[in-house]
């Protein structure tokens, strides 16, 4: 190697990043070693990429997708660093950082703990969720400095621990907000995701990532809640409980019946036939009794009327009237009349109500 081949060696004239595909590589330092950057090299910037120089520790210029000759104006910030003169075209040594900007899709999202919410018809209830996301490094500058520092290389999963805390904080907030009853969630997912997706990114923005999408795939709750709420379906489901009793004592007798013999078999039969007879015996006696749901009629008193200053008033049942007697407010002439009674009688003349009058002394004789 000659002398020429040796120090076209030492210089950088080419910067740019081939990112692997399928790659989950958020920022990429480019591989300087001791190589210094040519003045005058090429800078390609691909498309969902971004370029950030840093200069002893201090982000410099930044440029987004393009092809750049790397001159002392475009590198402003760089060119104020290093206290380059208009025109000084000697070799440069800085840290160059390649960020991924497309969106990467398809992360997951999920609540480690359950979520403690009030519900209006089951009160207190534990529920899990989770689903998926997307993202994108919004703002490459903020991104470095914020996640990237001098790691060489910054992958998806170093940063989804935190993305995940976030988004769960804020979950929990907007389902605590949005006192929506847990048998709604379902028909609430795309609601609930909005909702969750603007409360997200203000807290995503300081890190310089914006949440692109946000999805709720899924929100249960605890398992002996969801068998609560089996059971009380299949009773929706059988309906009148009677009836379905009824049939299951009538379906029961030919097992019973083809029941093999032994003396297992007959204790096993004497016991089966026991509890069909008394099946029977409630299904025959239920019966006898109005059908379930359906109480039968309240016994109707006597109700009274009461001609008071030449008006009809009332009616009033015969507690209300012997009420009245016994604090004076019904003299014993008052005029009373019930359904079944000829014509208008004095209160004391009816049975119902003489009782109640106190004891009268018979006139005196003359």
């Amino acid at each position: 190697m000659n002398l020429f081949q040796k120090a076209r060696g030492e210089f950088i004239d080419i910067v740019q990043w081939t990112e692997p595909d399928q790659s989950d590589i958020l920022a990429w330092r480019f591989q300087r070693y001791h190589n210094e950057i040519k003045m005058g090299a090429q800078l390609t910037v691909r498309e969902g990429q971004a370029a950030v120089f840093v200069n002893e520790g201090k982000l410099a210029d930044v440029f987004n997708p393009g092809m750049y000759t790397l001159a002392t104006r475009n590198l402003p910030i760089l060119s104020t660093l290093k206290g380059w003169k208009y025109g000084f075209d000697s070799p440069f040594r800085a840290e160059v950082y390649f960020i991924c900007t497309r969106q990467f899709t398809d992360l997951k999202w999920g609540t480690p703990n359950p979520i403690m919410m009030r519900d209006p018809e089951f009160g207190v209830v534990r529920i899990r969720a989770f689903g998926t996301y997307a993202m994108r490094v919004s703002d490459p500058a903020t991104f470095l400095r914020q996640q990237v520092a001098t790691n060489p290389e910054f992958e998806t999963f170093q940063i989804s621990e935190q993305m995940r805390d976030t988004i769960v904080s804020r979950f929990t907030d907007v389902l605590g907000q949005a006192h929506i009853p847990a048998l709604e969630l379902a028909g609430n997912y795309d609601k609930i995701s909005k909702l969750a997706l603007e409360k997200i990114k203000p807290d995503l923005a300081t890190l310089g990532v914006e949440l692109t999408l946000f999805y709720v795939e899924n929100i249960s709750l605890p398992p002996e809640v969801e068998q609560a709420m089996d059971v009380r379906t299949r009773m929706g489901v059988l309906g009148d409980m009677t009836q379905y009793t009824r049939y299951q004592a009538a379906t029961a007798i030919p097992m019973a019946a083809g029941n093999p013999g032994g003396m297992g078999g007959m204790g096993a039969g004497l016991g089966a036939g026991m509890a069909i007879g008394n099946q029977m015996a409630g299904a025959m006696a239920g019966a006898m009794i109005p059908p379930a749901g359906r109480p039968p009629p309240i016994p109707q008193e006597d109700s009274y009327f009461v001609a008071i200053h030449g008006a009809q008033t009332g009616p009033f049942d015969l507690p209300t009237l012997i009420g009245k007697i016994k604090t004076g407010d019904l003299p014993p002439d008052t005029l009373v009349w019930k359904h079944g009674m000829p014509q208008w009688s004095p209160a004391q003349t009816v049975d119902d109500l003489k009782t109640a009058f106190p004891d009268q002394p018979p006139p005196v004789p003359k």
